[in-house]
């Protein structure tokens, strides 16, 4: 089926957790995307643009977006893999970045792709078989900050986490924040003198 939108530019009026509002000429536009993209954008931006996908499904019509090409390039990629649809397709890309996507792929590194919630050996095998020859091998050697940042920063994350705080919004702030040498405590406070400016 041909897209209906190729991209829609507008205002973000509402984030949830797994979908923007964006308002274009008085429509507010349900766009259901990645935590990745959602902590690219935040409530009153305007002129955002993002790259859509119109599905139609038995019950009832979805709009897909993403604030980068790349992102939705990989998104409409997975929908290619037989039995991933467009929830798997996002909880991939809310997990992995499209280059440790196509890195996982390239590498035959089917662990990667696990990382991805409703993904096991038996769905990452096929998307690395089905998507080997398809992907664009142009990727850009990208360090898992995650990992280099280790214990500290994961157990950071984790105790926020557990204060009620989800982890889109603890991602935001610490793109701001340098950790490498801040301990879990330290991480955390920080985190939360931000969180309660908002």
């Amino acid at each position: 089926m041909m897209n209906l939108y190729e991209f829609i530019i507008g205002d973000v009026v509402a984030l949830k957790e797994d979908y923007v509002v964006l308002q274009n000429n008085g429509i507010g536009y349900r766009i259901y995307t990645s935590t990745n993209s959602i902590a690219n954008i935040e409530i009153g931006k305007k002129s955002v643009v993002m790259y859509t996908y119109f599905n139609v499904r038995e019950d009832g019509v979805y709009l897909y977006g993403f604030t980068s090409e790349e992102e939705m390039s990989m998104f409409k990629l997975l929908l290619l893999v037989s039995k991933i649809g467009p929830k798997i397709g996002l909880g991939i890309l809310s997990t992995l970045t499209p280059n440790q996507i196509k890195l996982g792929i390239m590498n035959n590194d089917s662990d990667v792709l696990c990382k991805a919630p409703g993904i096991g050996k038996k769905t990452a095998s096929r998307i690395i078989l089905e998507l080997k020859d398809r992907i664009d091998t142009n990727v850009e050697m990208e360090l898992d900050l995650e990992e280099i940042k280790g214990n500290d920063y994961d157990e950071a994350i984790n105790g926020l986490m557990f204060l009620g705080y989800s982890r889109n919004e603890i991602d935001k702030v610490l793109r701001k924040i340098d950790t490498s040498k801040m301990s879990t405590e330290d991480i955390i406070r920080e985190v939360l003198k931000k969180l309660s400016k908002h």
